[in-house]
């Protein structure tokens, strides 16, 4: 065995002093997936994530400092209707000072029996349009400036796309404007509504 990896929260990092994570990287512990969703304040604090953009910076970055690798998964859809482009921008600013080697991103798919379903329905938030989730991403990949992978996999995301930045940015970016135009809400849509289980 020469290196042991595992998923992880925000908040595990802060459980751990930076003694302990640079043992934990001697000890051969190295390469954390770390559900961001995203650095969007206001949409943290709504879905009680425990941690803010702040955290995110402070914690992965002693990541860094103990030389432990780590990807972030982004979740695109989660700022709500009309902020999502603006919360992919202020991720990718976070992003941007720190160094993941992947950053991944999935669509937010709501579920009628989720706490965020009754939330809508008490009318407290609204759900992005399929076409407004992809201009989400698109705007993350555009304002990522550092060289890490980009990557949507997984059954949340109608269409997989990957690629290594900043080298394949135009490619990513021309990928996801053709989806923007052509696709079509109602495809999309019905593709979100397809998905049974994540």
């Amino acid at each position: 065995m020469e290196t042991i990896g595992s998923f992880a929260r925000v908040t595990d990092i802060t459980l751990k002093t930076d003694e302990e994570l640079s043992a934990l990287r001697r000890a051969g512990y190295d390469g954390l997936t770390i559900g961001i969703e995203t650095a969007d304040d206001e949409a943290l604090r709504f879905m009680n994530k425990g941690y803010l953009a702040a955290d995110i910076l402070d914690q992965c970055g002693r990541l860094d400092q103990a030389g432990i690798r780590y990807s972030f998964f982004y979740l695109s859809g989660i700022s709500g209707a009309g902020r999502g482009e603006d919360g992919a921008r202020v991720t990718a600013a976070v992003c941007n000072k720190l160094h993941p080697v992947l950053i991944g991103a999935n669509m937010l798919t709501i579920y009628p029996d989720s706490e965020l379903y009754g939330e809508i329905r008490q009318g407290n938030w609204k759900e992005e349009s399929e076409t407004e989730k992809y201009r989400e991403v698109r705007a993350l990949v555009e304002g990522l400036e550092i060289p890490t992978e980009f990557a949507a996999f997984g059954a949340s995301n109608a269409f997989w796309l990957n690629g290594v930045l900043p080298k394949d940015k135009k490619k990513l970016l021309a990928f996801l404007d053709d989806i923007i135009k052509n696709v079509g809400e109602d495809k999309l849509r019905r593709y979100r509504e397809s998905v049974r289980h994540l």
